[in-house]
C-alpha cells in the first residue's frame, strides 16, 4: 500500500539523496548541488528520520548503503533521472539550451580554449558551457553533452570518436637557447619542469630512461601538478618541459614553444583523445560543436610533426 501524498517525505530530500547516491561522497554530492557538506548530510539525516531507516553507513573514503538505501536508491536514482530529462525538454521549448562540454583542467585550457574563436565565428548563436575537470563525469546525470576522454583504446566506450594520438618530447621558450642539444645528458642539466602525474610516459624518468641516461636532473625539477601549469611555467622560460604536442601544437606553431632536438627522438604515448556523446541522438546544436571539435582535431592529425623532434643531422 503506497502512502498517502500528504506524508510523502520533501522531494527537496529526496535530490540530495540521489545526488550522494550517484557520487558515494556527500563532499562530491554537495560540489553537484552547489551545497556545503553539512547542507548535504543535513538532508540524509532529515530524511532518515522521514523514513526512520537508515540509509547511508560512512566509511573512511566517502558511504556506503545500507541495504534499505540501496533499495531507494534504485527506484530514486531512475525517478529523478526522467524527471531530468523531462525538465530539459521542456527547457528546449522556451530559449537555446547551453552545450555543455567537458574536458580536464590541460585540455580545455590548452587545446579548446585557443579554438574557440572559430567555434564562435561559424556558430554566433551557439551557447557553449565549458566544463575543465580532472574528474570523470557521469554525462548525462550532470548534465554534460560532450567529453573529451584521455585513455587507451581498449578503455574508451564503444562509441567514442578518436580525435588524436600523443606524442610526447621535450619544449622549451626558444630564449633559453636549447633549440638543439647534443645529448640527453645535456638536456639532464637543464632545469625541468615535471607534471605530478601517476602516468609514467609523462614523466622525465622515463623519457630520459628510453634514450638510455637514467640519472634524475642535476638541477631538482620543478614539480606541478596541473598540465597547464608546467607549459606556462615553459612558456615563461623556467626550463624544459615534456610536451604533449598535440596539445600545444598551436603554441609550437607560434614560436612561443620549440621542440628540442636531442639524441632521442619524439615517443608516442600509450594513451588517445577521445570524443563522448551523452546520448546517441544529440540535439543540433550538440552536432554542430562536435562535428567542430572533430575537424580541429583532424587539423591536429594532418600536422607533421616538427622537424625537430627528430634526431639531430
Amino acid at each position: 500500500m503506497s502512502v498517502p501524498l500528504v506524508r510523502l517525505f520533501p522531494l527537496d530530500l529526496l535530490k540530495g539523496f540521489v545526488a550522494v547516491g550517484r557520487r558515494m561522497s556527500i563532499t562530491q554530492a554537495a560540489d553537484d548541488l552547489c551545497l556545503t557538506q553539512s547542507a548535504v548530510s543535513r538532508q540524509i539525516r532529515a530524511l532518515e528520520d522521514q523514513l526512520q531507516v537508515r540509509l547511508f553507513v560512512r566509511q573512511h573514503r566517502g558511504v556506503a548503503f545500507t541495504p534499505e538505501g540501496e533499495r531507494l536508491f534504485r527506484s530514486a536514482d531512475g525517478a529523478v533521472q526522467q524527471l531530468q530529462d523531462v525538465a530539459a525538454e521542456l527547457r528546449k521549448r522556451d530559449g537555446r539550451q547551453p552545450v555543455t562540454v567537458t574536458a580536464s583542467i590541460g585540455v580545455a585550457g590548452l587545446w579548446l580554449l585557443p579554438r574557440l574563436g572559430s567555434l564562435q565565428r561559424r556558430h554566433p548563436q551557439l551557447d557553449v558551457r565549458l566544463s575543465a575537470s580532472n574528474q570523470i563525469s557521469d554525462l548525462r546525470a550532470d548534465g554534460i553533452d560532450l567529453a573529451i576522454r584521455y585513455c587507451p583504446a581498449s578503455a574508451a566506450p564503444s562509441h567514442a570518436i578518436r580525435l588524436f594520438d600523443e606524442t610526447i618530447a621535450p619544449v622549451a621558450n626558444p630564449s633559453l637557447g636549447v633549440g638543439r642539444l647534443a645529448s640527453a645528458e645535456a638536456l639532464a642539466d637543464l632545469p625541468l619542469l615535471e607534471f605530478d602525474d601517476p602516468r609514467p610516459w609523462l614523466h622525465w624518468r622515463n623519457w630520459l630512461g628510453a634514450q638510455g641516461y637514467r640519472h634524475a636532473s642535476r638541477r631538482g625539477m620543478l614539480r606541478f601538478n596541473q598540465y597547464d601549469q608546467m607549459i606556462h611555467a615553459a612558456l615563461a622560460g623556467q626550463g624544459v618541459a615534456l610536451g604533449r604536442l598535440e596539445l600545444i601544437r598551436a603554441l609550437i606553431d607560434g614560436g612561443q614553444l620549440s621542440v628540442i632536438a636531442s639524441a632521442g627522438a619524439a615517443m608516442p604515448s600509450p594513451n588517445a583523445f577521445w570524443l563522448i556523446h551523452a546520448t546517441e541522438t544529440p540535439r543540433d546544436d550538440v552536432r554542430h560543436v562536435a562535428d567542430w571539435i572533430a575537424e580541429e582535431a583532424a587539423a591536429v592529425r594532418s600536422g607533421a610533426a616538427p622537424a625537430a623532434a627528430g634526431r639531430p643531422g
